[in-house]
C-alpha cells in the first residue's frame, strides 16, 4: 500500500496515493482532464501536451499533468498542501495552444471519417479550443500504410500521440510499429509494408484518439448513432471476453470489447471483434428434411414430425446426442433432458475427445476441469508451466495476461512443455511431451526447483495435452505435480485446465456426458459406422469427420452451413450467439449471460425452444415453457449456472488423485488444439475476413520460416 499525501485541486482538499500522476489526482478529485497521448493501461509518452495544469509554487508556465507524480510535488510556504489549478486563465490558454498546433494540419474530412461522432478529438476541440486558427499554410500529407486485412489507415490524420506504439510493443508484444523521423517529418510506420503480425490488432483502433487508424471491415458501413447497442459475451473462444455488439435492424455491423478487469480488461482479440460479417454468410434459415438423397426445404411443421417419428420407431440404446463448442448452456439442459426422458445414456459434449469430466454427476468436482487460479490472479503468479497449449492462439486474452505479468514482475519464471511457439515474451523450453512433465515431477531440473520455491505457482494445462488418448493420465500427472509443489492450498489453487470452447464448461457443469453405459463422442462415431447407433442428435458439433456419421440418421441444429449440416437428414436452423439471450461459462467457471443483439434469420429459432417443441411431438414434453423456468431447472442440476460473474464455488478440497486417472503417459509430443487461430469454429469459417486475415498470416509464417 502506497503512502497517501494531501493536495488541493482548484481549492477542494483531497488525500490521494503518493504514486499517483498529477493527471489522475485531478480525476480522483472530479475535474476532467484533456488528453490524447495519456492512457491508462499504458507506459506515459507526455507527447500530446493536452492534459496541462497549472502548479502553485512550480515553475511559471503549464505542466504536463501526465508525465508528473503527486510525489514529486513541493509543499507550500508552511508546510501548506501543495495546489493544482485546471481551469485558470494560463490553462486554458495553453490548451487552445495545443489544440492550435495538433489541428495545423488535421485534414477537415470530418463527414467522411469513420471516427465522426466517437473522436476524442472532435470532442476536445469543441470543449478546449479556439474558434480559429491563426495559421495559414498548406496542411502536410502522409502516405498511407498497409497494417492487413483489419486496419484501414488514413495517416495524414494522425497526431502522433504513439498510443498505437506502445500498444503493440506493450500489450501485443510486437515491434511492427514504430515512429520514425522527426519534427514535421514523423510518421507513424509498420517499416516495412506487412500486417501487425498480432491477434490484438484490432485494440490498435481503439486506442487511436483520432481517425488515423479506423476498421478495415467496418469502413463506411454505418454512424454510430445509427445502431442498436447491446452488452453480451463472445463465444470465439473460452475466456468469456465482454462485448458491445452494435447491429442495425437484423443486422450486426460492430463488435467493440466492453471493460471487464476480471476477464478481458477493456481489449478483446481479433476473432471476437471482425468475426461479425460471417454472422450473415452461410445461414441456416430455413428447416430442411433429406429427400432422394438431397436436402430439401420443409416447413417446420414437417421436419419437426419427421425427426419425432424417426426417435419413437429408435430403440433407446441406439439413440446418441452430441453438443458442440457453440452450444449454449440452455440449449445443452433441454437436449439432455430429452434424451435422459427418452433413457439414453450415449450423450457427450467433447467433440476434441478431451479427458476431462468424467466424474462430473458428482458435483463437487468442478475444479477438475476450472481454470482454477482465476484470469485476473494470473498477474500474482511467480512461476508459470504451460503443459500442451499455446494460449496465444487458444486464448489470446489470456496470454496478454500472461505477458502483462511477465513485463510487470521480472523475477517470474514461465517454462512451456509442448510445441515451440512465439507466445510475445519469454519462457524456458522444457521439452515436447510427457516425459518432460514425468521429469519434473520426479524434482529434477532447476524449473521444477524453482516450482517449488514458488510462492504462487501456476500449471496450465491446455486441450492439446488432455485430448490424446492418454488425457486422463496427462491430467492426473499435471494435478499431482501441482499439489506436490504446493499450489493447491487455501488461499490459491496453482491449478488450470485451458478450454478452447465458449459451450464446454456449462455443459460440463450440467453433466452432458455419458450416463451409466454409455458411449463417448468417438464411441458414438464408432457406433455409427458399425451400425449400433441409428439416431444421432446433433447440437452444433462441426469439428470432427462428419462422414462417420453416415451409418445413422443425423438431424443438426445449427446455424451454419458447416460440417454438421452437410451430413445431416434433417436439419433445424438456430440462432447464432449474437441473436439469442443464453448463459455461457468462461474457462474459468464464470457464468455469464449474452444478451440478444439481433433476431436470427429467417425461420432460424433460438436453441432451447426448438428442443421444447421437438419434445411435444416426441410425447416426452420437457417441463419448462419459457427462458425463467428453464433457468430455474438448470440452476437446480448445477447451482454455478445461477451465480452469475462469479468464480470460486467454496467447493470441497482439490482432490488431485481424483483429477483425470492414473496410467501409462505416451511420449509423443504435445500439438496444441488449434491449428489456425482464425478458423476454428463455423462462424469463423463463414467470414470473408477471418479467411483473408488466415492467408496473410500463414503467409508470414511461411516468409518467417524461409
Amino acid at each position: 500500500m502506497s503512502e497517501t499525501r494531501v493536495i488541493k485541486v482548484n481549492g477542494e482538499e483531497i488525500e490521494v496515493a503518493s504514486n499517483l500522476t498529477l493527471l489522475q489526482a485531478c480525476e480522483a478529485a472530479g475535474e476532467e482532464i484533456p488528453r490524447f497521448c495519456y492512457h491508462e493501461r499504458l507506459s506515459v509518452a507526455g507527447n500530446c501536451r493536452m492534459c496541462l495544469i497549472e502548479v502553485k509554487g512550480g515553475p511559471p508556465k503549464p505542466v504536463a499533468s501526465c508525465a508528473q507524480n503527486v510525489k514529486d510535488l513541493r509543499p507550500g510556504p508552511d508546510g501548506a498542501p501543495p495546489e493544482l489549478f485546471t481551469n485558470t486563465p494560463m490553462v486554458k490558454k495553453a490548451r487552445e495552444g495545443v489544440m492550435e498546433f495538433l489541428l495545423i494540419n488535421h485534414p477537415l474530412d470530418c463527414p467522411i471519417c469513420d471516427q465522426g461522432g466517437e473522436c476524442d478529438l472532435q470532442d476536445q476541440a469543441m470543449a478546449y479550443g479556439r474558434d480559429g486558427s491563426r495559421y495559414a499554410e498548406n496542411k502536410r500529407a502522409v502516405e498511407e500504410k498497409y497494417m492487413g486485412p483489419l486496419i484501414k489507415t488514413i495517416m495524414t490524420r494522425c497526431i502522433q500521440c504513439t498510443r498505437c506504439v506502445r500498444f503493440a510493443t506493450e500489450i501485443a508484444g510486437v515491434d511492427d510499429l514504430g515512429l520514425v523521423n522527426r519534427g514535421e517529418n514523423a510518421e507513424i510506420t509498420t517499416y516495412l509494408e506487412k500486417a501487425v503480425e498480432s491477434e490484438l490488432t484490432g485494440n490498435l483502433i481503439d486506442v487511436c484518439p483520432v481517425g488515423a487508424l479506423t476498421s478495415r471491415p467496418y469502413a463506411f458501413n454505418a454512424r454510430p448513432w445509427e445502431l442498436r447497442k447491446t452488452e453480451s459475451v463472445d463465444a470465439m473462444d473460452a475466456v468469456g471476453s465482454n462485448i458491445r455488439v452494435d447491429a442495425r435492424g437484423r443486422e450486426v455491423l460492430r463488435i467493440l470489447p466492453v471493460l471487464h478487469e476480471g476477464v478481458n480488461e477493456e481489449w478483446i482479440a481479433d476473432k471476437s471483434r471482425f468475426v461479425w460479417d460471417g454472422l450473415r454468410r452461410q445461414r441456416l434459415d430455413k428447416p430442411y428434411v433429406r429427400k432422394d438423397g438431397q436436402l430439401k426445404p420443409a416447413s417446420w411443421d414437417e421436419a419437426l414430425n419427421v425427426v419425432a417419428e424417426k426417435l419413437k420407431a429408435t430403440p433407446k440404446e441406439k439413440t446418441a446426442a452430441l453438443a458442440g463448442d457453440l452450444a449454449p448452456a440452455e440449449a445443452v439442459k433441454a437436449l439432455k433432458d430429452l434424451m435422459s426422458a427418452i433413457g439414453t445414456p450415449h450423450m457427450d459434449c467433447r467433440q476434441d475427445g478431451a479427458k476431462i469430466g468424467e466424474v462430473s454427476g458428482n458435483k463437487g468436482d468442478r475444479r477438475n476441469y476450472l481454470f482454477n487460479t482465476g484470469i485476473a490472479n494470473l498477474e500474482q503468479a511467480d512461476v508459470i508451466l504451460l503443459v500442451g497449449t499455446n494460449p496465444r492462439a487458444e486464448a489470446p486474452m489470456i496470454n496478454a495476461r500472461i505477458r502483462k505479468t511477465w513485463l510487470n514482475n521480472l523475477d517470474v519464471k514461465i517454462g512451456l512443455i509442448g510445441e515451440q511457439k512465439d507466445l510475445s515474451y519469454d519462457y524456458d523450453y522444457l521439452g515436447a511431451g510427457p516425459d518432460t512433465l514425468a521429469s519434473l515431477a520426479n524434482g529434477e531440473g532447476s524449473f521444477a526447483e524453482a516450482l517449488k520455491g514458488a510462492k504462487n505457482p501456476v500449471i496450465i494445462v491446455g486441450m492439446g495435452a488432455l485430448s490424446r488418448p492418454d488425457g486422463a493420465a496427462v491430467l492426473n500427472a499435471a494435478a499431482k505435480l501441482a499439489d506436490g509443489i504446493g499450489a493447491i492450498r487455501g488461499d490459491w489453487n496453482g491449478f488450470n485446465v485451458l478450454h478452447t470452447a465458449a459451450g464446454r464448461v456449462g455443459a460440463l457443469d450440467l453433466g452432458f456426458l455419458p450416463g451409466e453405459g454409455g458411449k463417448t463422442f468417438s464411441e458414438i462415431l464408432d457406433g455409427c459406422e458399425a451400425r449400433e447407433i441409428d439416431f444421432v442428435y446433433n447440437l452444433g458439433a462441426d469439428e470432427f469427420d462428419g462422414a462417420r456419421l453416415n451409418g445413422a440418421f443425423v438431424v443438426y441444429q445449427g446455424s451454419h452451413g458447416d460440417m454438421g449440416a452437410r451430413y445431416a437428414d434433417v436439419i433445424f436452423p438456430a440462432a447464432a450467439y449474437t441473436e439469442q439471450s443464453a448463459i455461457f461459462v468462461n474457462t474459468e467457471g464464470r457464468a455469464q449471460l449474452a444478451n440478444r443483439a439481433a433476431f436470427p434469420p429467417g425461420d432460424a429459432r433460438e436453441d432451447w425452444a426448438i428442443l421444447r417443441a421437438l419434445s411435444d411431438r416426441v410425447g416426452k414434453t420437457l417441463p419448462y415453457d419459457d427462458m425463467f423456468a428453464l433457468r430455474q431447472a438448470m440452476i437446480a442440476d448445477a447451482p454455478s449456472l445461477g451465480r452469475i460473474d462469479q468464480i470460486g464455488d467454496g467447493e470441497d478440497r482439490f482432490d488431485a488423485n481424483a483429477c483425470g486417472a492414473s496410467g501409462n503417459m505416451d511420449s509423443a509430443p504435445f500439438i496444441s488444439a488449434v491449428a489456425d487461430y482464425y478458423l476454428t469454429n463455423p462462424i469463423a469459417r463463414a467470414s470473408k475476413t477471418m479467411a483473408e486475415c488466415s492467408a496473410v498470416m500463414s503467409g508470414a509464417k511461411r516468409q518467417a520460416a524461409e
